[in-house]
């Protein structure tokens, strides 16, 4: 018997419609997070790691910690420029670790003709069993004067302080991440979550928090301006009920204004936070107390790095350019919000790197660079040009990604350099430094 043409209008009506409303509920529920994008966005982005990095995470090479070489030289490693000048000093470099430390990472430091003065192995096994160590990027590194560390790691789970020999003093579990800082007054200055927190730097106790979501954005409701510079991630608000994008702020750095540099920035109080929220270009000043927004810049610098109190009452900025093929240091002053370019690389010295990065003026006005993306770190002198570079080969075209560099003056070290012949030496006394 032949279906009459209405009862088939009819159910490609229904076919039509339920087409209609799955495509309506799939964009709507991409915008707001319903199922199943969640679940659908995971299994994508599963798929999309795993064809990129399945032969790291088997062991073979070490894929997420490789990146394009900007020089396929295969001599390229340490060059000075002849007749330049390096800042005296040590310039400590955070890598992969190797066979000779039995070390998942390593803090590499070198004197100031190049040569390697101490290693210190970092077992990221040794600070978590959850994560495993191939798929965590050592970021942050902050020295000690007794020659310890601490380091945080990026998608890890933990921040450790080490001694000289890499042999842990404390750990705390959690998601800490990007830089650290000290505050000039026993504390340590990091992320974790989306959380600025204080630590007790001889023992690891969290000493204080400031939340973001919690904290500052409540405390900046009530100065427009800061508000809607936060508010711009959000995609609804009801109320006081907000719905935010995946990682809509990346915090990526912290640091405290500490009471021997506060009086160049009279608009601040020591202890206030400089902070980096790389997703809006937001560079701030709060107040850790109150939550309260002290200044703010929403760019010019393009998901941006490492902003730094200055001397001169000036905030130096790691403007990385993400998508223009170059990155620039910029420097602000709050006092007015004039800028400056230090430094912007030229056809002699390239300088680029879409993501990470660290910059730190030298007592002697040259700049200390880290390209991470490139696994270069460079010194460059006030006028641009190039005293040494050092390049972390892996192979023919990839070097080793390098996410701080950090120099320390020659008397930085009480009692000397780091050592630790004695402890690696053995029975027969023959170490290896």
């Amino acid at each position: 018997m032949k279906t009459p043409l209405s009862d088939r209008l009819a159910a490609a009506a229904f076919v039509l419609s339920l087409v209609v409303l799955s495509v309506v509920y799939g964009a709507v529920a991409s915008v707001r997070g319903w199922f199943p994008a969640p679940q659908i966005a995971l299994a994508h982005d599963t798929i999309v790691d795993l064809a990129l990095f399945w032969r790291n995470d088997l062991g073979l090479a070490p894929t997420r910690h490789l990146v394009p070489a900007a020089d396929n030289d295969p001599d390229r490693g340490y060059h000075p420029t002849p007749g330049a000048e390096p800042t005296p000093g040590f310039v400590l470099v955070t890598t992969l670790g190797d066979d000779r430390t039995n070390s998942s990472h390593l803090v590499q430091m070198f004197d100031d003709e190049g040569q390697e003065v101490h290693r210190w192995p970092v077992r990221y096994e040794s600070f978590d069993d959850k994560m495993s160590p191939r798929n965590v990027v050592m970021h942050g590194m902050e020295v000690f004067e007794d020659g310890s560390l601490a380091v945080t790691f990026d998608v890890g789970n933990a921040i450790a302080r080490i001694d000289a020999c890499g042999e842990p003093m404390w750990v705390e579990n959690g998601n800490y991440h990007h830089s650290i800082a000290r505050d000039g007054e026993g504390a340590l200055v990091t992320w974790r979550d989306e959380a600025i927190v204080r630590l007790n730097e001889e023992t690891g106790e969290e000493l204080s928090v400031l939340d973001i979501r919690r904290d500052v954005i409540p405390a900046a409701k009530g100065e427009q301006r800061g508000y809607l510079e936060l508010r711009t991630v959000t995609l609804e608000e009801v109320g006081d009920r907000m719905v935010y994008v995946e990682d809509p702020f990346h915090p990526n750095d912290a640091e405290p204004l500490t009471a021997q540099m506060a009086d160049a920035f009279p608009m601040f109080a020591p202890g206030d936070i400089l902070f980096s929220l790389r997703e809006i270009n937001l560079v701030a000043v709060v107040d850790p107390g109150t939550g309260r927004l002290k200044w703010w810049h929403h760019g010019p610098w393009i998901r941006q790095h490492d902003p730094d109190f200055q001397p001169d009452g000036t905030i130096t900025v790691y403007d990385n350019g993400t998508g223009t093929g170059r990155s620039l240091i910029r420097r602000v002053d709050p006092s007015d919000d004039t800028m400056s370019v230090v430094f912007e690389g030229n056809d002699k010295v390239p300088f680029y790197s879409w993501r990470r990065g660290k910059h730190q003026i030298l007592p002697d006005g040259n700049l200390l660079l880290t390209e991470a993306e490139r696994g270069r770190v460079l010194e460059v002198d006030t006028e641009g040009q190039l005293v040494w570079e050092r390049h972390l080969p892996w192979d023919d075209d990839r070097n080793l990604v390098v996410t701080e560099a950090r120099h320390v003056p020659e008397t930085y070290f009480e009692g000397g350099l780091p050592d630790c012949r004695a402890r690696d030496a053995g029975p027969e006394g023959d170490g290896d430094y």
